[in-house]
């Protein structure tokens, strides 16, 4: 059967929460919405539709829509982290593993593809994944698992000989509920101790750097 590796962007291609955190600051000050990081917590992988109903008042998203905000968040994420981007530790050393084992590659992201692409492209790692799956091309983002379904798709395999890597609780949820072989959670975005204690990852990782001496096991 053919192997698949499936990755989430935000917080597992690149460690950018912090960066999200940023722009969401600037701007939720715009709207002058102050209580919005609690809610923001809750909402870690999922879709921009989903967090801008979490985080902002009905009377703005009234008037502007829900895409419209998250457009305009996005733009202000992609202009503050474009001078410091760089990918997750042992991230390019793990593509080049896969690819030498002949295992397709696909990002299945909640993210917006105009992040998935800034990404991708910035990091100059775009070449090692046969397919971009983000959340605008789903009609369900995560813990929904139509994104990974169709990344798996994608990618040519069956979501039982997949492999995901995720950070989030919803990610970890959208893999587990799509029925793929394996799901390592990287700890970036949540602490190690709350991904073993509230998730069933099947393994938690600090970087990607610690699969490169056991990855025919984790593949096999």
């Amino acid at each position: 059967m053919k192997k698949a590796a499936l990755f989430d962007m935000d917080g597992t291609l690149v460690d950018n929460t912090a960066a999200h955190i940023r722009a969401f600051e600037i701007f939720c000050d715009r709207y002058g919405v102050t209580d919005w990081k609690e809610r923001l917590s809750r909402g870690y992988g999922m879709g921009n539709d989903d967090i801008m109903r979490l985080i902002m008042p009905e009377a703005i998203i009234r008037v502007k829509g829900t895409a419209a905000l998250a457009e305009e968040k996005e733009a202000i994420y992609r202009e503050l982290y474009a001078p410091e981007i760089r990918p997750v530790e042992g991230l390019r050393e793990l593509l080049a593993a896969l690819h030498d084992r002949g295992v397709r590659c696909a990002v299945g992201s909640s993210g917006c593809r105009k992040n998935v692409d800034f990404v991708l492209e910035k990091c100059d790692i775009g070449a090692w994944f046969e397919a971009r799956i983000s959340g605008d091309a789903v009609t369900r983002c995560k813990p929904d698992p139509e994104i990974y379904l169709k990344a798996a798709a994608a990618a040519g395999a069956d979501p039982a000989d997949c492999v995901v890597f995720e950070d989030a609780k919803a990610g970890i949820e959208s893999a587990r509920r799509a029925g793929v072989g394996r799901i390592v959670a990287l700890a970036t975005t949540l602490p190690r101790e709350v991904l073993e204690r509230e998730t069933d990852a099947d393994r938690v990782i600090d970087t990607f750097a610690d699969l490169l001496t056991d990855l025919d096991a984790l593949l096999a």
